[in-house]
């Protein structure tokens, strides 16, 4: 149904649909490792959960290095323990960190050697589309996850041609999407914007969150020291791009006694660091070191107004931490106003300063807003998110006409 709202949905699949049998999947993702972004993060955990559940993905991604053969690998390769199929890729003008695909034949290729029984779109752009193509000729099913506001993307990067570049935007994603079976979107905002451009077929699936990785034990009190003895610190954790607003926290960065710490890179570094100049900018950091750096944090501060989702807010959220963030998009969903953080008016600088000196000046406050957030986000296991991804799967499979397992 148009619309739907109902994220319990899959538990109510019958059983013959929601059956034991091994799927086949291939998962086409506009991004994917060694970048660190929101698309190729949940495609390394959905295609790990599909092996975990005994199923058998394979991605298609953007090749990470040049445009030519440098890079992209036809017949697969196998880093991660699934076979991961490279296409060539340039980069996207102005932030040449993201890589655009030129698909070719390889997406064809590749679902019609892997034989799947549904093709996972992550976030379709040009390399989705010719996915959800292949994938249409030879009657495989399609399940489209909506990840990025590409037509928020257009009016931030085409300031010329701001609302004709959202309208064609959304031209294109209304043709991915609507040729898919189901169109997942991660959050409610994402999912009413969707439903307004008449994306049919939608239903809300969020994001899990590791919960064990990102936990406030991690807490590190000489790390503190390091970074603002005696302060109060304030962690932003994300790509350092134009879209983040991230110099929307230079009135947080100037509160006396806070110290705004920046984890991330990307192309507005340079730019930020001149904007910022009070605060510590640590370039990209993962795995226990960014979980480290999360629980030693007081406050996580997020300026971008255009998140689908917001996988750090909930990273945060894990690691004990209150939220403040922009109310609009996925932080509506995951954060409570007054019991886990604040939300604040967009582009409102003086809003985010507000409510971080409300957090900077009340330690209990902080202490009662960061269990609770880690309360409200400790069940978001992507082991329970991924299941509910593969019910959404079968459900595809029958609703056009297929089988839910070989």
């Amino acid at each position: 149904m148009t619309g739907a709202l109902d994220e319990r949905e899959p538990a109510a699949v019958d059983a013959p649909a929601r059956g034991g049998g091994q799927l086949r999947v291939v998962v086409v993702a506009e991004s994917f490792a060694p970048q660190l972004n929101g698309v190729a993060h949940s495609v390394l955990r959905v295609a790990e959960h599909l092996r975990a559940r005994g199923h058998v993905p394979l991605v298609v991604a953007p090749a990470p290095g040049a445009t030519g053969g440098e890079g992209a690998s036809p017949q697969g390769e196998r880093p991660y323990g699934y076979e991961v199929v490279r296409v060539p890729s340039v980069p996207l003008p102005g932030y040449p960190e993201v890589r655009v695909a030129l698909p070719g034949r390889r997406v064809a290729d590749a679902i019609a050697r892997h034989r799947p029984h549904v093709v996972h779109l992550a976030g379709p752009l040009a390399l989705g589309a010719a996915g959800g193509a292949a994938a249409g000729r030879a009657g495989v099913p399609v399940v489209a996850v909506f990840q990025t506001d590409l037509a928020a993307y257009a009016r931030t990067y085409l300031p010329v041609a701001r609302a004709a570049g959202a309208r064609l935007a959304w031209w294109w994603l209304r043709r991915v999407h609507t040729a898919a079976a189901r169109t997942l979107a991660p959050s409610r905002a994402s999912l009413d914007a969707l439903r307004d451009q008449g994306v049919p077929r939608l239903h809300l699936w969020p994001r899990g969150v590791d919960c064990v990785r990102f936990h406030p034990r991690h807490r590190d009190e000489a790390l503190r020291r390091r970074l603002g003895p005696g302060q109060v610190l304030v962690g932003y954790v994300g790509r350092l791009a134009v879209e983040k607003r991230v110099e929307h926290l230079a009135q947080v960065a100037r509160i006396p006694g806070v110290r705004l710490v920046v984890v991330g890179d990307g192309p507005c570094r340079a730019r930020l660091e001149a904007a910022l100049p009070h605060a510590v900018f640590l370039g990209r950091r993962t795995g226990h070191d960014l979980a480290r750096l999360y629980a030693s944090f007081d406050v996580f501060a997020h300026a971008g107004p255009y998140e689908t989702f917001g996988q750090t807010l909930q990273e945060a959220m894990a690691s004990g931490l209150p939220v403040v963030a922009p109310a609009a998009g996925g932080p509506l969903d995951l954060v409570r106003p007054e019991r886990t953080g604040f939300l604040v008016p967009p582009h409102d600088e003086g809003g985010l300063r507000q409510a971080v000196e409300r957090l900077a000046d009340s330690g209990a406050l902080r202490t009662a807003f960061g269990r609770a957030g880690r309360a409200d986000v400790v069940e978001r296991s992507w082991e329970a998110v991924g299941d509910r991804l593969i019910d959404h799967y079968r459900r595809a499979i029958v609703e056009t006409g297929g089988f839910a397992g070989p």
